[in-house]
């Protein structure tokens, strides 16, 4: 009979995070337990583990449908896949938004028999880590209302503050707010705005700071509005960034749990990838690097969001190459960006497949041609896949000279991932990359945007908006042109429009504002609809999810 995912995680015993750890060989003085199956890891192992890094494998994929790809999925198998070849691995995965897994996408710790454990806790509040973020964001936020009222010493301009209250839920209610009402006592009213926790700069600062110092750093540094003389005014001018750091010390420890097959994995940090860089954390990456011979890491959505993020922004912070990329596409996908209906999928089309092969390639040429790093695309294999359409897609990868895998992990676990894990192997040991950037730093923000739109998403060019121009020339006057881009745009097409399935050609990409993250380091351009804050479907996952009274939780997938 068929089980849900959560009934799947349920039914295995997991092992004890001691144990964990043990198979990691982390000693037990790094270890901050949260229970029995769960824990962070003290930092001080990544100045004192001496081992040489392993090799750094990352998992993307092709533009998503509602067919739904199993990325994280297949990473989570691939790592099972080499556990099975004896190799000694760790896995370094994101943590879920409360927001999608109420909402329409569900839970972020796999699926099937490819999952992390224990799936209900890393899903809902996990070790606090989001909680906290919030808690940071939110305190920024009441310091600089707080100083507006006692009489702005800094002379902000009360039409000019950038900085949001967050929170880590789907609600459009709080997308536009006017708070400060009731009278003088009660604060200063203006117009407000609420992001979801996983959008706000905090989460990207610890995603990339490497050490406490750095966060203590990059927290000074958040602009958070502007001056009536339009000087940036930031958390430090606030003297705000010592007590954030403070709500942060657990925060930016990375945390360890399981796979279902025992495989030590790390999650840690949650940026959403259409809004934000869509990467776990450079200190998890890192630890999983010192502590495994390999690292499998994902970047979120698809290869044009969260892989050209990983790749430009925080390879480039951190000093990171991979050694293998893996692009994983599932024929059902494939069929939809081919023009089939959704009820359509479990026939065997091939016409729609190879219209909707052109996204998977696209993709995949980006990373052999423009990143230059060595790949293999994973086809995520469903029962109702022929074996026509498995050839033809085998058939178009070959051209590109690029080897596909069949990965059967959510059905088989880490056996059915052994075939990728193998070639991942192969990339690894006999592949040479030559990393290159898709955009140099130097150039101007208007061609490293430019340079994404076009070799990455395949488009002809970029228009900016009035808005957007009028900001362009703040942030090059303040010596922000400098830094990295970072793209909000659609997950669900090559360009800023959700509907251009495939792999359109003769667009462009509007830029509607361009926002300057000095804490994180990189700047932030809106593109198309692009939203800060989701909201939830007319159907939320919440409706479906329970308790019973023994405190087992059902519904959650």
């Amino acid at each position: 009979m068929y089980k849900s995912d959560i009934e799947i995680a349920q039914s295995v015993q997991m092992k004890n995070i001691k144990d964990i750890a043990a198979t990691a060989g982390i000693e037990e003085k790094y270890l901050e337990q949260y229970g029995n199956y769960k824990a962070k890891i003290d930092l001080s192992l990544l100045k004192e583990n001496q081992k040489e890094n392993g090799k750094l494998v990352l998992v993307t994929a092709i533009t998503p449908t509602p067919a739904g790809e199993g990325k994280t999925t297949t990473t989570i198998g691939l790592a099972d896949g080499l556990r099975k070849l004896d190799k000694n691995v760790m896995v370094a995965l994101r943590e879920p938004s409360l927001g999608p897994v109420f909402g329409i996408k569900g839970g972020a710790a796999g699926g099937g028999y490819a999952q992390v454990v224990p799936m209900e806790d890393i899903n809902l509040h996990f070790t606090g880590d989001f909680h906290a973020i919030g808690a940071a964001n939110n305190l920024l936020a009441a310091m600089l209302d707080n100083h507006i009222y006692q009489g702005n010493e800094l002379n902000i301009d009360p039409r000019r503050i950038t900085w949001k209250r967050c929170v880590d839920m789907n609600d459009r209610q709080l997308r536009f707010v006017t708070d400060g009402l009731g009278g003088r006592v009660n604060g200063v009213p203006r117009e407000d705005g609420y992001d979801i926790t996983v959008a706000s700069e905090i989460m990207a600062v610890l995603c990339l700071a490497t050490s406490i110092t750095d966060l203590k750093e990059r927290l000074s540094r958040l602009i958070v509005g502007y001056t009536y003389d339009e000087k940036p005014v930031t958390a430090g001018d606030l003297k705000a960034a010592g007590a954030m750091t403070a709500l942060l010390k657990d925060a930016i420890k990375p945390n360890l749990v399981q796979t279902l097959e025992g495989t030590p994995a790390l999650v840690h940090g949650g940026p959403f990838a259409n809004i934000a860089h869509g990467c776990n954390s450079v200190i998890a990456t890192k630890m999983a690097l010192k502590l495994g011979d390999y690292a499998v890491t994902e970047a979120g959505f698809g290869a044009d969001l969260g892989a050209e993020k990983f790749l430009d922004i925080k390879c480039r912070y951190a000093g990171l190459t991979p050694s293998a990329v893996v692009v994983v596409a599932t024929v059902r996908a494939l069929k939809m960006h081919g023009g089939a209906l959704k009820t359509e999928l479990a026939n065997e089309n091939l016409e729609a497949l190879e219209k909707g092969i052109p996204n998977l390639l696209r993709h995949v040429s980006n990373i052999k041609n423009v990143y230059k790093l060595p790949s293999v695309v994973a086809v995520n294999r469903f029962p109702t896949d022929t074996d026509a359409e498995i050839q033809l897609v085998i058939d178009k990868c070959k051209e590109l000279g690029v080897n596909v895998a069949l990965s059967t992990v959510w059905a088989d676990g880490g056996n059915g991932g052994v075939e990728l894990a193998k070639e991942v192997v192969r990339l690894c040991e006999e592949e040479k990359g030559d990393f290159t950037f898709s955009y140099e730093l130097d150039d101007t923000v208007e061609n490293k945007i430019e340079s994404i739109v076009k070799k990455i998403y395949g488009g002809d060019g970029v228009i900016f908006e009035a808005n957007a121009l009028k900001q362009l020339a703040q942030i090059n006057s303040l010596g922000f042109d400098k830094l990295p881009v970072c793209m909000a745009k659609t997950q669900y097409s090559f360009s800023d429009d959700a509907s251009k399935l495939g792999a359109p050609e003769n667009f462009k990409v509007t830029v509607r504002n361009l926002k300057v993250s000095a804490g994180a380091g990189f700047i932030v351009a809106l593109t198309g609809s692009i939203m800060t804050m989701p909201g939830l479907p007319k159907r939320p996952a919440a409706e479906k999810i329970d308790v019973d009274e023994n405190g087992v939780i059902s519904g959650l997938f």
